[in-house]
């Protein structure tokens, strides 16, 4: 047996963009993109179907899933949003009961003074906005959260359709903050004002003691799926 890996090849000429019913798909030639559980590839938006095609144009040779973020992420929304839609979105709300901007440093002022400055005017905001007013401790110890607060941040999730969702797993997921990812897809804030203000302890930690070249390598591609799930949604 060959010790040589199978990979599969380019096997088409010309990818194109095809409205449907339900969305939109894509095309190799004359053979519809199915998902690796072979259910038919449809996304919500032409623009969103337009970067996928773009990402299997875009193959040469062999063919890199790594390159193709966008047909990934639809994947995902379909064979795995979609099917275990509660659970995902449970997954989610659940960072609301322990939000990372809701836990503070004891010390020094100059944090505890950042951190405030950064993250009181987004509390304030779900506050406002949301209807779910959440509460702030010092340290690391959970902190009971209202169950109202928390019951209204979990129906706002359970709102969003999967390709949404798919995209507010991840902005929550690598933030580990749910207001900060309601934030983005609420055009409150930017994904990359998320990104900053997720980092502020990171941040803090090598201004006083510098960066480690490995953890720097790991938070670029934080950074990057970050940016990248904030991209998707706008383009659903």
């Amino acid at each position: 047996m060959s010790s040589k890996t199978w990979a599969a090849k380019r096997f088409w000429g010309d990818v194109f963009v095809v409205p449907l019913e339900r969305g939109f798909g894509v095309k190799l030639d004359q053979r519809r993109v199915k998902t690796p559980a072979k259910a038919d590839l449809i996304v919500p938006t032409e623009g969103m179907a337009q970067s996928i095609a773009a990402e299997w144009q875009a193959q040469v040779g062999v063919i890199k899933p790594q390159t193709m973020p966008f047909t990934r992420m639809a994947n995902s929304a379909i064979d795995k949003v979609t099917m275990q839609f509660g659970d995902v979105a449970d997954f989610v709300a659940a960072y609301g009961a322990s939000d990372l901007l809701c836990y503070r440093a004891t010390h020094p002022e100059e944090l505890i003074d950042r951190q405030s400055t950064a993250w009181d005017p987004l509390l304030n905001w779900a506050n406002q906005e949301l209807k779910a007013p959440l509460s702030i401790t010092t340290g690391v110890m959970p902190i009971e959260q209202d169950p109202v607060s928390v019951s209204t941040l979990r129906a706002l999730v359970h709102e969003l359709g999967p390709f949404e969702l798919a995209a507010l797993h991840d902005l929550v997921a690598i933030s580990g903050s749910l207001i900060l990812g309601l934030a983005v897809v609420r055009s409150r804030i930017t994904s990359e004002q998320a990104w900053c203000l997720s980092r502020i302890d990171e941040c803090w930690q090598i201004e006083q003691w510098g960066p480690d070249d490995e953890s720097v390598a790991a938070e670029a591609m934080r950074r990057s799926d970050l940016l990248f799930a904030g991209g998707f949604f706008e383009l659903i």
